[in-house]
């Protein structure tokens, strides 16, 4: 069918397919989409508008020609700070996007009403581009469990020695690759470091995929040239497409109508989503049977806790993300869901929680991971994953880091069983100031999207004052779930 732009020839082929590509991690990552299931109404159910801009039909798939794509590029281009030229690798991912893969995209568009708004806010404070939010679908198309092929995890798909880096904990329970805020706060430290190595955020792209090091090599042995173009040929073949594909998803998050593309509908979006501190260690299975949630969903609003269990920590950080309309029968019903956890298995009046600490752990001869494993009740892979070893053998003498579960004794309860309550409260909104212990301070638990001036004006003071009273310096970082105080009873 021909579009409004002009028609494609009839005999016009990219010279490049991404799903021709050998194992090619831009469309293996939009094709993890299909074991998701968080969108109303079934697969196919896509939210076309009725009377949409270009009037196609629903089954409309529209082509252009290469002059309509570079026409469309150069707009986009000269209100962006990256370089977004056309050529035939970067056709060959556009053509995927819009033509080979358009049930998948309406997919990753609704992931985009969850994550962007997110996403935009820490581009935003980091003084980013925004124009980066892309990045994410190229690296994940927005599942926040991808894992590629070699081991990066998470929307931003951090290696394991590169998320240490910038802070992102992993062990046996928790992997914060892929917790989305923390993620993003990393991704975002990470771009500011690597911008401030090449200065060009073509070069940032590059770099981001494989590597400083690739980069600088890749410049030494094109005999010094600076720009990507210039260097792709000596980059690693994934980075070889990685660029162009990031170039292309610009292009079809902006002309998502004139293609004919809609998103489907998600489950949740940004604005639908509050979050709350854990007190005790809890897992999904009776969130669910309490609140009445999918684990699915919830295993999705969770994604950083691996066992679908929510740990006690040294810290008592563990922040659970929930529905809004939720989140009144959470704090309403939190006694019961924390005893729940337990009633099955009590024989005394003393509840046991589990917390997780590192021990370390020195190879003796004779010794193999999977032994060391099968000692520690953990896998193979999660040493690996704890130590960056690539190897499956380890030699004697290597110290190991081991993360192990402890019992901690934290309450007392009447041993008689729980029973979830026949009716559930209806949902009522959490005060946002609440006194502590009467120690004579307010304070405030953060949530997704919440900045220091937004609680300035909540709680009728000043962001000066938030800074001082909280010893906030000149680089803060607000998390959901952490407590600030926002002033004196």
């Amino acid at each position: 069918m021909a579009g409004i732009g002009g028609v494609s020839s009839a005999g016009a082929q990219s010279s490049y397919s991404p799903e021709t590509a050998q194992d090619d991690p831009i469309a293996a990552a939009l094709d993890s989409l299909n074991s998701l299931n968080l969108f109303e109404k079934g697969y196919a159910k896509i939210d076309y508008p009725k009377n949409s801009k270009y009037h196609f039909a629903p089954d409309s798939v529209p082509h252009y020609d290469d002059m309509m794509y570079e026409s469309r590029l150069a707009k986009l281009d000269a209100e962006s700070p990256f370089d977004l030229q056309y050529n035939n690798v970067v056709r060959g991912y556009i053509e995927m996007y819009v033509m080979r893969k358009r049930e998948l995209v309406a997919r990753m568009m609704a992931l985009s009403q969850y994550y962007f708004p997110m996403f935009e806010q820490q581009l935003d404070r980091y003084n980013l581009p925004l124009e980066l939010k892309y990045l994410a679908i190229c690296e994940s198309a927005l599942n926040p469990l991808a894992r590629s092929r070699s081991g990066a995890l998470g929307l931003w798909q951090f290696m394991y020695p590169t998320g240490k880096q910038y802070g992102l904990k992993v062990t046996s329970y928790v992997d914060e690759r892929c917790d989305p805020y923390k993620s993003t706060v990393a991704a975002c430290e990470y771009f500011k470091y690597l911008y401030s190595l090449f200065n060009d955020w073509q070069m940032v792209l590059a770099a981001y995929n494989c590597g400083e090091g690739n980069v600088v090599r890749a410049i030494r042995r094109s005999g010094g040239k600076k720009t990507y173009w210039e260097i792709r040929p000596f980059l690693p073949y994934e980075t070889q497409g990685y660029v162009p594909a990031f170039i292309a998803v610009n292009y079809v998050m902006n002309y998502t109508s004139e293609h004919n593309l809609y998103s489907a509908i998600p489950k949740k979006t940004f604005l639908q989503i509050d979050t709350v501190a854990v007190k005790k260690e809890l897992t999904f299975e009776k969130i669910s049977a309490v609140l009445d949630i999918p684990m699915d969903e919830i295993q999705y609003l969770n994604p950083s806790y691996r066992k679908k269990v929510i740990p006690v920590t040294a810290d008592g950080q563990s922040v659970l993300t929930l529905p809004a309309n939720k989140m009144g029968a959470f704090v309403n019903n939190e006694a019961v869901i924390y005893n729940l956890n337990n009633a099955d298995s009590l024989t005394s009046k003393q509840v046991l929680a589990t917390q997780e600490v590192a021990i370390t752990h020195v190879v003796v001869a004779g010794e193999h991971l999977s032994n060391i494993a099968r000692k520690y009740g953990c896998t193979v892979a999660d040493i690996k994953t704890w130590n960056s070893i690539n190897s499956n053998t380890v030699k004697p003498g290597k110290r190991l880091t081991i993360y192990v579960l402890q019992n901690k004794p934290v309450n007392k309860i009447e041993n008689k069983p729980q029973t979830t309550p026949a009716a559930k409260p209806a949902p009522v909104a959490e005060k946002p100031v609440t006194k502590n212990g009467g120690n004579g301070y307010k304070y405030y638990t953060i949530k997704n999207g919440d900045s220091l001036y937004k609680i300035a004006q909540m709680t009728k003071t000043t962001v000066e004052e938030l800074k001082r009273l909280n010893n906030f310096g000149a680089k803060y970082s607000l998390m959901p779930g952490q407590k600030i105080i926002t002033g004196t009873w």
